[in-house]
């Protein structure tokens, strides 16, 4: 069933049709054979239930799914949302649109998601964790979680708490797994999460973008001059990756944050929003209306319409759709959630010349140092443990050598910078800012070498089903990919 729009049209496909339909439309530009399409689009498995949890004296049902969509490299990743609008369709969906993600990004696992057709805030702290605890069993006894073939983690409606829950119930059922802490990652570090979890979504779009800022054709060709600083942003969505990008950009970048849209509608300022304090007044009230600095409309959807420099998504998917399409006036459209551009309003968008940087590429901070949590807990270390210590003896020994042959001491700023070893989080935001950055140069690399492709999104699926394709061939079931 396709989404009802604003002005009453109905988008012809839906959300996974519109996964789809990019698949073929890439596979033809760069010739892939038919089958192997085919064989990329295809869910590998999905797995539905039904179980009951006896809450208060009474027992209610509750469904839930999980999809592995690629067998191609293993474990399957992929969040695990807690919603009351989740279905199959949207699940297979974005266990699609995570593969082509860790493709892009040089991470060797397919995409899965999950869902729960459940609104948390309807339930106390213990009933949502044995609620996640029944759900985690029933997967569980199915293979759907286990550190070498399904790993989930948090989002929409979860966090590090839900997933503490499923580690434990998981310890649980399995004792003998020596690796049990990696069958799920987005833990509280102190479960053996790692550190920068929790805004490593918001954090890779920031560095996707200023990887963008650093190609000055890159920018001119979307319509912008110079740099991040002062450029009028519209965030949808002030969630873990709509708070963590817009505070990092705001903080670090110097944007300009002119308007926040949330389920209740809108806040603007032309001045700029100050994002913490827009956050806290969120959480305190439930809403945007009577925050006092800045003017407030009910009427959020017609916000996306705003003129603009960059609109940052960051909540659902199908928000930029065939009704709006031709409405958006931002120069670029940077897609901080799954699937907020329909493939129909992605082809009106790309008629007008609209710049958008697309999910598979912009939002892969979060699996990213998913990654980088399940190999810390396979390995059973943590990252600079082995050479923290050595760094800083190293620095300290460089800064007297500067001072013995210059006569002159080290500022004491620099002097801690040179001397310092590297942290966890250091590590992790470096390899992250490192990730990002060769995906958007790979993105790059493919517009100049094939001058057919024009736009990031088909670029990134040309990498992505192209990655995908050799694996396939490498396991007999496929032909080898052309490019």
């Amino acid at each position: 069933m396709g989404v009802i729009l604003g002005n009453n049209k109905q988008e012809s496909m839906s959300f996974r049709e519109g996964v789809d339909r990019m698949v073929d439309r890439v596979a033809l530009a760069i010739g892939l054979n038919p089958d192997t399409a085919k064989i990329i689009q295809a869910c590998s498995a999905v797995v539905q239930l039904k179980f009951p949890v006896k809450l208060n004296g009474k027992a209610e049902v509750f469904t839930g799914w999980w999809a592995a969509h690629s067998p191609h490299r293993l474990p399957a990743k992929g969040g695990l949302r807690f919603s009351t609008v989740v279905n199959q369709d949207e699940i297979e969906a974005l266990a699609a649109l995570m593969t082509y993600k860790c493709a892009i990004a040089d991470i060797p696992f397919g995409g899965a998601k999950g869902g729960l057709m459940i609104n948390p805030a309807n339930y106390s702290e213990d009933d949502l964790r044995e609620i996640t605890r029944r759900f985690t069993i029933e997967l569980s006894r199915k293979g759907f979680i286990n550190p070498a073939s399904n790993v989930p983690a948090p989002d929409m409606g979860t966090s590090s708490r839900e997933m503490a829950w499923i580690a434990d119930t998981y310890k649980l059922l399995f004792p003998e797994d020596l690796n049990h802490d990696a069958c799920v990652t987005g833990k509280p570090t102190e479960r053996g999460g790692i550190a920068g979890r929790t805004e490593a979504t918001g954090k890779g779009v920031q560095y996707a973008l200023q990887e963008f800022f650093r190609h000055p054709d890159a920018v001119e060709s979307a319509g912008l001059k110079d740099g991040l600083p002062d450029k009028r942003v519209v965030f949808q969505g002030l969630g873990k990756v709509g708070f963590h990008c817009a505070k990092f950009l705001a903080e670090e970048d110097n944007i300009k944050v002119i308007a926040i849209i949330e389920r209740d509608g809108v806040v603007t300022n032309e001045e700029g929003l100050n994002v913490h304090d827009v956050r806290q007044y969120f959480v305190e009230t439930g809403g945007l209306k009577g925050f006092p600095a800045g003017d407030y409309s009910e009427n959020g959807a017609e916000a996306l319409e705003m003129e603009c420099d960059i609109l940052i998504p960051a909540a659902l998917e199908s928000q930029i759709h065939a009704g709006n399409a031709m409405r958006i006036q931002a120069r670029m459209i940077v897609e901080a959630a799954n699937g907020p551009v329909t493939y129909e309003a992605d082809e009106i968008l790309a008629n007008r010349n609209v710049t958008i940087l697309p999910d598979i590429f912009i939002n892969a901070g979060g699996v990213t140092v998913s990654y980088f949590e399940w190999t810390r807990n396979i390995s059973h270390i943590r990252f600079g443990r082995l050479q923290r210590r050595y760094d800083e003896l190293r620095g300290k020994n460089l800064i007297a050598a500067i001072e013995a042959l210059t006569q002159k001491d080290v500022p004491e700023l620099m002097n801690r910078e040179i001397s310092r070893g590297a942290s966890e989080l250091d590590l992790v935001r470096s390899g992250l800012d490192d990730t990002m950055r060769m995906a958007f140069q790979d993105l790059r690399e493919v517009m100049k070498t094939y001058p057919e492709i024009t736009d990031y999104r088909t670029a990134a699926y040309a990498i992505a089903i192209t990655k995908i394709a050799r694996s396939y061939y490498d396991l007999g079931l496929a032909e080898p990919p052309r490019v």
